[in-house]
C-alpha cells in the first residue's frame, strides 16, 4: 500500500475566446503532437460553423456533451475464477471526459472533409439525439 498522499485534482483552465472550461477540455483532447494552436483553430472553426446555423454554440456543445455523458460504466471484477461485468457509478468529470473522447473518436472515424466540419456535424447530431454516440453511451465505457 502506498504511503503517498492522494493527488490533488487540477482545475481545468478556460480557453481565451469563449472563457469556457469545456472548450478547453475539447482542445486538449484533440491535441496531437503538441500543436495546440492548430487544435484551437479546429475547435473555433467548428464552433463558428455551429453559430452560423444555431444561436449559441456553447449551449449546443453543453447539450451535446450532456446527452452523451454516461451515468454508469461497467468494470470487470474477478469473482471465484470468472470475471463479471459489474456496473459502477462514475463521477461527472470522468463522464465528461468519456463523452468528449467518444465524440472526438467518432469525428475522426467519419470520412470526408476537414476536422472542423466533422466535429460540427457530430456535436449538432448529438445535440439533436440523431447519432450513434447514444448507442456508445448505452453499450460500454
Amino acid at each position: 500500500m502506498s504511503r503517498r498522499g492522494t493527488a490533488e485534482e487540477k482545475t481545468a483552465k478556460s480557453d481565451p475566446i469563449y472563457r469556457n472550461r469545456l472548450v478547453n477540455m475539447l482542445v486538449n483532447r484533440i491535441l496531437k503532437h503538441g500543436k495546440k494552436s492548430l487544435a484551437y483553430q479546429i475547435i473555433y472553426r467548428a464552433l463558428k460553423k455551429i453559430q452560423q446555423t444555431e444561436t449559441n454554440p456553447l449551449s449546443v456543445l453543453r447539450q451535446a456533451i450532456r446527452g452523451v455523458t454516461p451515468d454508469i460504466a461497467v468494470k470487470a471484477r474477478r469473482v471465484g475464477g470468472s470475471t463479471h461485468q459489474v456496473p459502477i457509478e462514475i463521477g461527472s468529470t470522468q463522464g465528461k471526459a468519456l463523452a468528449i473522447r467518444w465524440l472526438l473518436g467518432a469525428s475522426r472515424k467519419r470520412p470526408g472533409r476537414n476536422m472542423a466540419f466533422k466535429i460540427k456535424f457530430r456535436i449538432s447530431g448529438c445535440c439533436q439525439r440523431e447519432w450513434r454516440c447514444h448507442t456508445q453511451k448505452g453499450r460500454d465505457s
